[in-house]
Parts: C-alpha cells; sequence; structure tokens
C-alpha cells in the first residue's frame, strides 16, 4: 500500500468515526432532552391535577386564576418545543405526541392531567388500562357516567391518533359522545399539521434524517437550561 492510498484510508477511517461519533453524541442529547421535557409537562400536569383535586377547598375565583396561570404556563412551555423542534425531524418523531397533547390541553380539548400525560408519552398500553379501570369503577358506582364519558372520548380519541386500531364498539362510542371535543381536538391537529407517520412511529424508521441535534438546537435547549 502505497502512502497516498493509506492515507487515504485513514482520512475516511477518521471521518467515518466523527459521524458516529457526532450522530452518538446527537442522541445521547434527543434522550436527555426528551427526558426533562417529560419531567417538565409531569410538573404541569401535576399542578393541574392537584387543582382539580381541590377544587371544592377553592373559591371560583381562586380555582380560575390558578388555572389560567397553569394554561399560561403549558402555552409558554408549547412556545419552547415549536423552537426547539424547528427545522429537525428527529425532533419531530420524538416530540410530536408531546406538542399534540399539550395543545390539546391548552384548547381543553382534553381536561384530564393524567390522560393529558399518558398522550404525551405515546403509552397506548397504559391509556387502555386505565380506560379497563375507568369501566370497573363505573360498574360499581365509583364514578360518575358524564366523567366516565368525558374521559373515554379523551382516551379513544388520544390512542386514535396514536396509530391504534379501536374496536366497532369504541368507534361506535366516539361518533355518539364526541361531539364538539372531537371536532375541536381534529382542529388542533390540523393546526399543528403534524404528518399522521410522525405520531407512532420509531426514532430510526427514518435513515435519511440527520441524527445528531443541530447547534441552533443546542443552544436553544442550554439557554433554557434544559441540557
Amino acid at each position: 500500500m502505497n502512502n497516498f492510498i493509506f492515507l487515504k484510508f485513514m482520512t475516511l477511517g477518521t471521518s467515518r468515526t466523527g459521524e458516529i461519533q457526532m450522530a452518538s453524541r446527537g442522541k445521547t442529547e434527543t434522550s436527555k432532552l426528551k427526558q426533562n421535557l417529560e419531567e417538565q409537562l409531569d410538573r404541569l400536569m401535576q399542578q393541574l391535577q392537584d387543582l382539580e383535586e381541590c377544587r371544592e377547598e377553592l373559591d371560583t375565583d381562586e380555582y380560575e386564576e390558578t388555572k389560567k396561570e397553569t394554561l399560561e404556563q403549558l402555552s409558554e412551555f408549547n412556545d419552547s418545543l415549536k423552537k426547539i423542534m424547528s427545522g429537525n425531524m428527529t425532533l419531530v418523531d420524538e416530540l410530536s405526541g408531546m406538542q399534540l397533547a399539550i395543545q390539546a390541553a391548552i384548547s381543553q380539548a382534553f381536561k384530564t392531567p393524567e390522560v393529558i400525560r399518558l398522550f404525551a408519552k405515546k403509552q397506548p398500553g397504559q391509556l387502555r388500562t386505565r380506560l379497563a379501570e375507568m369501566d370497573r369503577d363505573l360498574m360499581v358506582g365509583k364514578l360518575e357516567r358524564d366523567l366516565y364519558t368525558q374521559q373515554k372520548v379523551e382516551i379513544l380519541t388520544a390512542l386514535r391518533k396514536l396509530g391504534e386500531k379501536l374496536t366497532a364498539d369504541d368507534e361506535a362510542f366516539l361518533s355518539a359522545n364526541a361531539g364538539a371535543i372531537l371536532s375541536q381536538f381534529e382542529k388542533v391537529s390540523t393546526d399543528l399539521g403534524l404528518p399522521p407517520s410522525y405520531m407512532n412511529s420509531p426514532l430510526d424508521s427514518h435513515p435519511s434524517k440527520n441524527t445528531d441535534v443541530p447547534s441552533k438546537t443546542s443552544f436553544l435547549l442550554k439557554i433554557q437550561g434544559l441540557l
């Protein structure tokens, strides 16, 4: 092997190693970012849940003001999320469910914090488990019919958005009870302009995408203390 070929081989090897390291770093940053965002969302959802649980202890003005403040925090969080996702298809794949769930919460298309949380984390199995628990609670009189209907509509809508197949009975239930909430949620989905394939696709299903986090994104994350 002459010196030219040897140097060319070494250069290609070094370049490939650098690409692998950059991709690995990008995946690590994306994973860390997702974890931190989920923790922030959990905190905001817990605020909403605590507020609902303490509603009877608060006067109307205090309840409405606290809820308004929490929704404003969610809106600010959503704005940051949009900036972070801008131009990065890997992050769109990873965070599209979270963005859609937050939009549903802000518009109050969804009103149940735990359903919003599970939707944001793309947890169809846990959503189905919650629905089964609700069915049982309704049968033994632990859950009022109106609240059951509201939450079941939210869960079924979230499952459908996550690409889950619904039974004929579930589809009929949605058709009969969704009404305004479903049309409002569909509007939220359309406004976001997220392709349906991004809702429930694994990170590696689009190999052509750049898995490294762009410098602009990293800069935004560091400013917000997310990296």
